[in-house]
């Protein structure tokens, strides 16, 4: 039963060795590309939280300078 756990999980290492990690242009690839990619979600993702935690304190939200119109 330990064995057919572990045969499992091989496989699933060696399909991603297969796939990614057999060529070297193609690993490369996938690194530069998941930096990219991870940098611009994790940029996102700040952006999004910094903003949510700071509504109203923001220069746009100060209605005195033109920048909205005040609600009322």
């Amino acid at each position: 039963m330990e064995y057919a756990a572990r045969r499992n999980q091989r496989g699933a290492f060696e399909g991603f060795y297969k796939l990614i990690m057999r060529r070297n242009s193609v690993y490369v690839t996938f690194i530069i590309a998941g930096a990219f990619f991870g940098e611009r979600a994790v940029d996102y993702g700040v952006h999004k939280l910094w903003e949510s935690k700071n509504v109203g304190k923001r220069y746009e939200d100060i209605s005195v300078l033109g920048q909205r119109p005040v609600e009322e």
